[in-house]
C-alpha cells in the first residue's frame, strides 16, 4: 500500500505544553481519512504540521514521498479552520488569485476559476464581492480556491462547521467526487454522522495522543458491544455488572457493554426487572466508541 501521509512519532509543545505527543500514522493514496477528537486535542496542530505550516519538534513527516511538505505546497489543497475570504474582491477574482498562489498562470487561473463556478452553480455570482456571499456560499467560494489547482492532497480543517444540511451535503459530495478522481482527503470534523457515513479510515485523538486509527469498520469493532432494547419500566435496572455506558431515550435504550460480557445474560437479567418489546445487538455507531474512547482516556 502506498501513503500520501507518514507521520512518525511526532511531537509538538508551545509553551511546555505537550499539544501532539508521539504520534504515528499511516494515511493511503486515493483515501478519506477523518480526524476526530474534543476541541483540544491536536488536530488542528497536527493538520498543520502535515500542512508545513508547523514543524515538529522531534519525529518525521513524509508528505507525498518528501520530508518537507514545503517541496510539494502547490500539490497540496488547504481549507484552514479559520475560513476568511478577503471581503472586497469579488468570486471569480478571488479563486482565481489562489490559483495563481499555486502557480498557475493568470488567464488559466481564470478560466479554471470560471469553469469551478459554473459547475457548482455560482456562475451568477461571479462579479459579486465577497462580503455581500451569505455564509454558505462563502464557504463554497473557499472550498473552490482550495481545489482551483487540482490539488493531490486535500486537507479541510472542520468543512462542515456552520452549515445548514444543504451546504453540508455538498461538501459531502465535494469530498466523494476528490476520491472519484484519486485525491487523497483529509478532513477534521465533530459530526461523528458525516465521518461514518463517508471516511475510509479515521483518527481518533485527544489530548495530542493517538487513541483509535483505521478502517471504520475497525474502530467500530474495537473493544464494545451494544445493545439496542425497547421497555417499559425503571431505567435503574440498567445498572449492571459489565454495563459501561447507557443512553436512555425514554422507552428505548442503548447500552454499552464490554466485550467480555455475555449479551444474553444481559437480556436474562433485564427480562426479570423490565418489560422487553424488543432486543437487539448491534455495532456501536462512532459517536459511541468516541464518547466511551475519550471518557476511558480522561480516567
Amino acid at each position: 500500500m502506498d501513503f500520501s501521509i507518514q507521520l512518525d512519532k511526532v511531537c509538538k509543545s508551545f509553551g511546555g505544553h505537550r499539544v501532539v505527543n508521539d504520534m504515528s500514522i499511516r494515511i493511503p493514496e486515493g483515501s478519506i481519512y477523518g480526524f476526530l477528537g474534543p476541541n483540544g486535542a491536536g488536530k488542528t496542530t497536527t493538520i498543520r504540521i502535515i500542512m508545513g505550516i508547523l514543524y515538529p519538534d522531534s519525529g518525521s513527516v513524509s508528505v507525498l514521498g518528501v520530508a518537507n511538505p514545503e517541496l510539494v505546497k502547490d500539490k497540496l489543497g488547504y481549507l484552514p479552520e479559520e475560513k476568511g475570504l478577503y471581503k472586497k474582491m469579488k468570486t471569480l477574482e478571488l479563486i482565481s488569485y489562489f490559483g495563481q498562489l499555486k502557480g498557475m498562470p493568470k488567464q488559466a487561473a481564470r478560466h479554471r476559476a470560471s469553469a469551478l463556478l459554473e459547475e457548482f452553480g455560482l456562475a451568477a455570482s461571479a462579479q459579486e464581492k465577497c462580503d455581500t456571499l451569505s455564509k454558505g456560499m462563502g464557504q463554497k467560494v473557499q472550498i473552490l480556491a482550495t481545489l482551483i489547482h487540482d490539488p493531490e492532497l486535500v486537507v479541510l480543517d472542520e468543512p462542515f462547521s456552520g452549515l445548514d444540511p444543504i451546504n453540508v451535503e455538498l461538501v459531502r459530495q465535494v469530498i466523494l467526487d476528490l476520491k472519484q478522481k484519486g485525491k487523497t482527503v483529509i478532513f477534521s470534523t465533530h459530526v461523528m454522522e458525516q465521518a461514518e457515513q463517508i471516511c475510509d479510515y479515521v483518527l481518533l485523538v485527544n489530548h495530542g495522543r493517538k487513541l483509535l486509527d483505521g478502517t471504520v469498520a475497525e474502530v467500530r469493532q474495537s473493544n464494545l458491544q451494544t445493545i439496542s432494547v425497547e421497555y417499559t419500566g425503571n431505567p435503574e435496572a440498567f445498572k449492571l455488572e459489565g454495563v459501561t455506558r447507557v443512553n436512555d431515550m425514554g422507552n428505548r435504550a442503548e447500552i454499552s457493554i464490554a466485550a467480555n460480557v455475555d449479551p444474553q445474560g444481559i437480556l436474562k437479567t433485564l427480562l426479570s426487572r423490565l418489560n422487553i418489546r424488543s432486543f437487539s445487538i448491534k455495532e456501536p455507531t462512532l459517536h459511541e466508541v468516541f464518547v466511551r474512547t475519550v471518557k476511558e482516556s480522561e480516567a
